[in-house]
């Protein structure tokens, strides 16, 4: 009996030891398991962290390379170059037009200057349409076959820019080349109202107030001090200068409607049928006004080196206003057109003895500011 009793002791003792013994090898394995997740969750804090870290470097090299690494730098070169090209294509055009004359008269068809203008701006555009199927093939928006529909809108202000370009010809027949660049800034004011009739946009208290500084300036800039007419400008030079603001101003609007109507449209292939109408407009008035003079004497007749420089910057100026609007901005354009008067007063003082009064320099200083005031003065968007 008592053998038996010492045996059942024995066997609960043995049978405590085993479950301590147990249950010291469970909370080992649970200690065990609680550290390695301590451990999973430091490596993970810590690969967080240095993904973090890598993405923050990263950021910060993207914005050092876009602030000033290659591509900041190349796109401020861009901007320049196009800056620089449209200032002194603007600047020269007038001043070509008036050294292209022989004794006050032009000795070549001006219908057929036009037709070479449009003709080299429809092959530039093709270059560049060339240019963009090589590079992303020919699809939907960029191929030349289109609608009856699609083209049907081109010819209004293809022949609107017609008559136009033929009546900046004209003009110089009663204003010099600095009173042009003054009085060509009135198409802003036509631009304007129109936007406002035709588009329905809304024009800003300052843009109203920069439309009345424009007339003012361009006005101090003709005042004739030395005589008795009050004016430099006759009046028909002021005629043609306002319908030619009217034409640019109601084609430029109407032109921004078709391009706008069909917006993921190549702008090479809009530019490219508006020409090709200007093309056909244009050889209607050379048969029309020239046709026996260029029968008789050639198309070519009377052209000469500073001819061909004219055709060349007046087809080079539409690509420059693109290129500044797709690459810069309208202020570069501002800049661009107020220093472009500034030039050409200048340089016509060397070239044609022109003289720079007290008038001019604060009208086109007047008009500079004004064509500030009426880009920067834009409604803003309400969010």
């Amino acid at each position: 009996s008592n053998r038996s009793r010492l045996t059942a002791e024995q066997r609960r003792g043995e049978a405590r030891s085993r479950c301590s013994v147990l249950a010291a090898r469970v909370d080992e394995m649970e200690y065990r398991r609680v550290k390695d997740q301590e451990n999973d969750d430091v490596s993970q804090k810590d690969l967080e962290s240095l993904d973090r870290r890598s993405h923050s470097n990263s950021a910060a090299t993207s914005s050092l390379s876009t602030a000033g690494g290659p591509k900041g730098k190349n796109s401020w070169k861009l901007k320049s170059i196009v800056t620089l090209a449209l200032t002194l294509l603007t600047s020269s055009q007038a001043i070509l037009i008036v050294w292209s004359k022989r004794a006050g008269k032009y000795e070549y068809s001006v219908t057929t200057a036009n037709f070479s203008v449009e003709a080299l701006k429809c092959l530039l555009s093709l270059v560049a349409l060339y240019r963009t199927w090589n590079s992303q093939g020919v699809t939907e928006d960029n191929r030349l076959t289109t609608s009856f529909d699609e083209v049907s809108v081109y010819p209004i202000p293809a022949v609107l820019y017609m008559a136009k370009n033929l009546l900046q010809y004209y003009i110089f027949a009663y204003v010099d080349a600095p009173a042009y660049q003054i009085l060509k800034n009135l198409n802003i004011i036509s631009t304007g109202v129109l936007y406002r009739i035709i588009l329905k946009k809304k024009l800003s208290e300052i843009q109203w107030a920069a439309f009345i500084l424009l007339c003012a300036g361009c006005t101090t800039a003709q005042l004739n001090p030395s005589s008795d007419h009050v004016l430099q400008t006759p009046i028909q030079g002021w005629v043609m200068a306002i319908v030619m603001a009217l034409l640019s101003g109601f084609a430029g609007v109407y032109t921004e409607a078709i391009i706008k109507k069909r917006p993921s449209r190549n702008i090479n292939v809009q530019n490219f049928w508006l020409y090709i109408f200007g093309m056909l407009f244009n050889l209607v008035a050379i048969c029309v006004q020239d046709f026996d003079a260029v029968i008789n004497k050639g198309f070519f007749h009377g052209y000469t080196f500073i001819t061909v420089l004219m055709i060349l910057n007046h087809a080079l100026s539409g690509i420059a206003v693109s290129m500044v609007m797709k690459y810069a901005d309208n202020i570069v354009k501002v800049y661009s057109t107020s220093v472009a008067m500034l030039l050409t007063a200048i340089v016509s003082v060397f070239l044609f003895g022109f003289h720079l009064s007290l008038a001019f320099f604060l009208g086109s200083t007047v008009v500079s500011v004004s064509v500030y005031l009426h880009s920067v003065g834009k409604p803003q968007q309400q969010k």
